[in-house]
């Protein structure tokens, strides 16, 4: 029997995107972190070797903003994001330290010397030669990369787990097919955000326009690797499952929007940087330099929603459906029910007309909780609005064929039944009686539904394919 975890409720917001909103701040940090280290290194070895005379304050200066950012935020959205992820999705997170527990060690070494060696230069570069200094950063950036490394091989194979559906293998898993595309393009997005990062620094320095026109096109030069972001960008597509690449550019409009965001937003900071700040040497002022950083932003929340988007219907390709029931598990719930092993009581005030609506609560929990709302955002009383009873009834047991990138649905006819009945009730604002439905002949109907449907995932040859497995 698979484990069954509770799913927290959050009101209005659905799970989902509390989620998806602390990991954004995470990656931004952690990426201005990785990035950061680099971007000290050089402005270091500027300092060691005499080419600017105000290399060394911008490091003194910039270093400080990186610490108090990328060490205590950085930590604390980093903490956040297990703890959010433990209450959402804890068989997504269980799955990933299952299978990469000694990389999540490893990446936590590597965090610890980052911290260590990070926490020494602030504390001791004063005392020491610059060629110490430059050593001690140079620890820091490698360590921080390197967590950068880790990390990214566990989440790229979330999306494309490659020969690892077939081997199981550590390194199968980790070096997977969207490894190195994932890997340079955070890298750069890394460097990137650190330069934007430095302009706003600099402009605060107590120097003249001259000497931080100077630093400023120092540190613009971090910016050119954004030339290759269109490559690399395009390289990820083509690794990406074609299902997958399908929702990205245009058969999810959602996921679509957020990566025309993306795009145009690192366009927009490409064509700034490159022209304006590397080839015309332009001298950027701290308010420009200041939006140019939230268009960064921007770009990195329209590129997390999309790497997460893509997925779908899985949290973990092939392996786990984004509401964590796993496909294999599907026939066995279509028999036995999907309430039959959750343990867990509806947390709720409200007064149910009846067992059938409460049984639809539940239901709605286990299958549906996690991406949607009963009436707030992604909710799904008001995508049904339209639907008729029969309608939602095929509907939702031929939810794979319906919406392809949801999951088939995992339970019997009765819960099916009490589901749309729980949605229709939540339509009609809830009534204190309603009307309990048990006609055989609709029953029948659904199953009737849900056998067409079968329990594969609706691009199911596709991913037999992928998976070697055959028709």
């Amino acid at each position: 029997m698979p484990d069954v975890y509770p799913i927290n409720d959050y009101g209005p917001i659905m799970p989902g995107l509390v989620m998806g909103m602390v990991a954004i701040v995470h990656v931004f940090l952690a990426q201005f972190a990785v990035g950061g280290g680099i971007l000290l290194c050089y402005f270091q070895w500027l300092k060691m070797t005499g080419r600017d005379a105000n290399a060394g304050r911008f490091v003194d200066g910039y270093f400080k903003v990186l610490v108090l950012i990328s060490f205590v935020m950085g930590a604390l959205t980093g903490v956040a994001i297990w703890f959010t992820a433990i209450q959402i999705s804890a068989g997504t997170i269980g799955s990933m330290v299952l299978n990469f527990h000694w990389l999540w060690a490893t990446e936590w070494t590597f965090f610890c010397l980052e911290i260590a060696a990070g926490y020494s230069f602030y504390r001791y570069h004063a005392r020491l030669s610059d060629r110490t200094s430059l050593w001690l950063l140079a620890i820091y950036a490698f360590a921080a990369w390197m967590s950068l490394f880790l990390i990214n091989g566990i989440l790229s194979w979330q999306l494309t787990p490659g020969n690892w559906l077939k081997t199981e293998s550590v390194a199968d898993g980790f070096f997977n097919p969207s490894f190195w595309p994932s890997l340079l393009f955070r890298t750069v997005v890394s460097v990137t955000l650190a330069a934007l990062a430095a302009c706003v620094v600099i402009n605060l320095m107590k120097i003249d326009r001259e000497a931080k026109a100077r630093l400023i096109h120092r540190a613009s030069l971090l910016l050119v690797p954004m030339l290759s972001m269109p490559l690399l960008g395009v390289w990820f597509l083509a690794v990406m499952p074609a299902d997958s690449r399908g929702w990205v550019l245009g058969e999810s409009p959602a996921m679509m929007l957020f990566l025309n965001i993306s795009i145009a937003a690192s366009l927009l900071i490409g064509a700034y940087a490159i022209v304006g700040l590397v080839i015309k040497n332009l001298y950027i002022n701290g308010a420009t330099a200041t939006l140019l950083l939230l268009l960064a932003f921007g770009a990195t929340a329209g590129g997390e929603f999309v790497r997460e988007g893509a997925r779908k219907p899985f949290s973990i390709r092939q392996v786990l459906y984004s509401n964590s029931i796993r496909p294999e598990d599907v026939a066995r719930l279509r028999e036995v029910g999907c309430l039959a092993d959750d343990p867990y009581p509806l947390k709720t005030d409200i007064e149910f007309p009846n067992l059938q609506v409460r049984d639809g609560a539940k239901v709605f929990r286990r299958q549906c909780a996690v991406c949607h709302t009963v009436e707030g955002t992604n909710g799904v009383t008001h995508l049904t609005n339209t639907w008729d009873a029969d309608q939602m009834r095929m509907n939702i047991a031929k939810l794979q064929k319906t919406k392809p990138f949801m999951p088939p649905f995992a339970g019997t006819a009765d819960e099916l039944e009490s589901l749309v009945q729980f949605l229709r009730w939540s339509h009609d604002d809830r009534p204190e009686e309603w009307k309990l439905s048990d006609d055989p002949a609709t029953l029948d109907r659904i199953q009737v539904w849900l056998d067409e449907a079968g329990t594969k995932p609706g691009n199911f040859k596709q991913y037999e394919e992928l998976a070697g497995v055959g028709d």
